[in-house]
């Protein structure tokens, strides 16, 4: 059973996957303000050096312990929390391993690559009274929170259906270039990449997808000719030059994810969504457009909501809605999300919005509109969560 801390308390957290997402858990690193970075894994040694400045500007702090087997962090008696920032592939074998440890657990988002796993994870939770707080930042972003509130408001009335656009200009650098290419790692990168989305509306909408057929193939980048081999790291670094995209080089030599992905989605609550992804548009953006009975909202940009309820013509609103939210570190919701994630391991009041039963639901969408694609285009019911996991997270 995680313990209670007071607000004074200083958090010790280990981080599993010290590189790549990994920099997110620096955001906790505030030696004398409640959370400090005790220990590093990664099994790549480079992954460490990215925090030398980090321990650099603390004069006589202790040394960061460094590893590259994750069970030696989970071993220590002077980690209370760890953020799992591995891989989607590692993330239930670590979720359980750290719950079974004792440790709070800060979990990125896949919560985990099948339904299976995920319900595993809620499980160990419930029968060790664990910590476990998954990481979807989007529900951290202004224009969602914005958008969120106004339709609690009543600001489109009944919200009756719900569409999101995701264009993403570098899937060919992302995801068709390292370990995310193969579905044996990801299942599809319509989990992968499509689970905030897919949170967002289920937040947004109040209700959990429980119907879905899914559309998608793989058509762009099966067709680049300029592979990796096998043994050779993928650089999976954006670069402008990557363009268009059946310019790329060193694309993975297995391919067996879709590169375009649609599925439609009947909610419990009587709303119906759609989710549109493709991965290698020449923009990059997130369009979600929420219509209620009295009218409609979308997010034109980031920073810019519009708000439509009376008749006009295109492109005319009756209001726009401008919000505050930088591009720098995921739109400002990365150090919301990491205060959220260490009042939440304190057990402290204010921890915010994220939800591991959500974050469930959003996996099981991902899995089983993925295999609606992959078996002719067949409507799937999602598996419900078992009763008693379902009060136990409920409260």
């Amino acid at each position: 059973m995680a313990k209670k801390m007071k607000a004074s308390d200083e958090l010790r957290i280990g981080v599993l996957g010290a590189g790549g997402r990994g920099w997110l858990a620096s955001l906790a690193h505030k030696p004398g303000e409640g959370s400090r970075v005790v220990a590093l894994c990664d099994i790549r040694k480079e992954a460490f050096k990215g925090w030398e400045h980090i321990r650099k500007r603390e004069d006589n702090a202790p040394k960061m312990y460094c590893c590259e087997d994750y069970r030696r962090v989970l071993d220590r008696d002077d980690v209370d929390a760890v953020f799992i920032t591995t891989p989607d592939y590692c993330h239930e074998e670590m979720a359980l391993a750290a719950i079974e440890a004792g440790k709070s657990v800060y979990l990125e988002k896949p919560m985990a690559i099948t339904i299976e796993g995920c319900d595993k994870i809620l499980r160990a939770a419930k029968e060790k009274k664990a910590r476990i707080f998954v990481g979807h930042n989007m529900r951290h972003m202004a224009f969602v929170t914005t958008m969120k509130r106004l339709i609690d408001e009543g600001a489109i009335g009944n919200l009756q259906t719900v569409w999101c656009r995701h264009f993403i200009n570098y899937g060919g650098d992302a995801y068709f270039k390292d370990w995310h290419s193969e579905q044996k790692n990801t299942t599809g990168l319509l989990l992968q990449k499509g689970a905030h989305d897919i949170d967002v509306i289920h937040w947004l909408s109040g209700g959990f997808t429980k119907r879905v057929i899914g559309m998608g193939k793989l058509s762009v980048y099966n067709r680049c000719k300029n592979r990796r081999s096998p043994d050779e790291l993928g650089c999976a670094r954006f670069d402008d030059k990557n363009w268009p995209p059946l310019s790329q080089t060193g694309i993975s030599p297995v391919i067996d994810v879709e590169d375009s992905s649609t599925i439609m989605m009947q909610l419990d609550n009587g709303v119906t969504a759609n989710y549109m992804q493709c991965q290698y548009a020449p923009d990059a953006c997130r369009n979600y457009t929420f219509i209620g009975d009295e009218g409609r909202i979308e997010n034109i940009t980031e920073t810019k909501i519009a708000i439509s309820r009376s008749r006009h013509g295109w492109g005319e609103q009756d209001e726009i809605i401008r919000v505050i939210n930088g591009y720098d570190l995921h739109g400002g919701a990365d150090p919301l999300i990491v205060d959220s994630f260490v009042k939440y391991a304190k057990g402290l009041a204010g921890a915010g919005v994220n939800s591991p039963l959500a974050a469930r639901y959003s996996v099981a969408t991902g899995v089983m509109g993925t295999r609606s694609i992959r078996e002719d285009n067949m409507p799937f019911e999602i598996p419900p969560v078992d009763p008693d996991i379902l009060k136990y997270f409920s409260k």
